[in-house]
């Protein structure tokens, strides 16, 4: 079973936008990052999350969370961070 989400444009995260709410994010990259660590429930880390988004291929995180999202990990941050790195090796 494969689950397959195809990755959020401009529009769809300017629909989301709240400037009441997310004042401090104003580019697309930030409101990414927030999103990663939202999907994978560590908040806390979510400027680790922002500058990924900010330095990585998008691609490249697409697949180290599909991948997160498809297991049924106790640290979903920390299996995230773990196949980062596998794919960033290919």
């Amino acid at each position: 079973m494969t689950n397959t989400t195809k990755p959020q444009t401009v529009a769809d995260i300017l629909k989301k936008f709240n400037p009441l709410e997310d004042k401090y994010i104003s580019r697309e990259f930030q409101a990414y990052g927030i999103y990663l660590s939202e999907e994978l429930g560590d908040y806390k880390h979510r400027a680790l999350y922002i500058r990924l988004a900010k330095t990585i291929p998008r691609a490249i995180l697409e697949k180290a969370l599909n991948f997160v999202k498809a297991s049924n990990a106790r640290s979903k941050g920390r299996l995230f961070m773990w196949k980062l790195k596998e794919l960033r090796k290919e």
